[in-house]
């Protein structure tokens, strides 16, 4: 169920990018239309039912966003992080000495042992 909502939240998404790349702005943009006319897909009837798919989108979106949501929350385990990491009891003990190198190989060389600190412009 979350597969099927999941493709059409993204086909949604898609479309409504389409859509509003479609609608003309200010600017002129991408928008369909330009002559006069009083035909639908006039310069003012192709901005009104870009308008209205928009909304239409739009709202389809949101729907399957909060769907997806109630999908998750239900499918989510109850328990938290934080009381898993509190479990002593589950928790193996983790040596960390043997996970860290020694700390003479961490240091950088001092000078006095022949190693220089700035490499040599030879």
């Amino acid at each position: 169920m979350e597969n099927i909502v999941l493709t059409i939240h993204l086909i949604l998404a898609l479309a409504l990018v389409g859509i509003v790349l479609l609608q003309r702005s200010e600017g002129g943009g991408l928008g369909l239309g330009g002559g006069g006319g009083d035909g639908i897909m006039s310069g003012r009837g192709a901005a009104t039912a870009l308008t209205k798919i928009t909304w239409v989108l739009a709202v389809a979106f949101i729907i399957t966003s909060m769907a997806l949501t109630i999908i998750a929350s239900r499918n989510a385990n109850s328990s938290s992080i934080f009381d898993r990491l509190g479990n002593e009891s589950q928790a193996e003990e983790i040596d960390t000495d043997a996970l860290l190198p020694p700390t003479d190989e961490l240091l950088p060389p001092v000078k006095g042992e022949g190693a220089p600190l700035v490499p040599s412009a030879d």
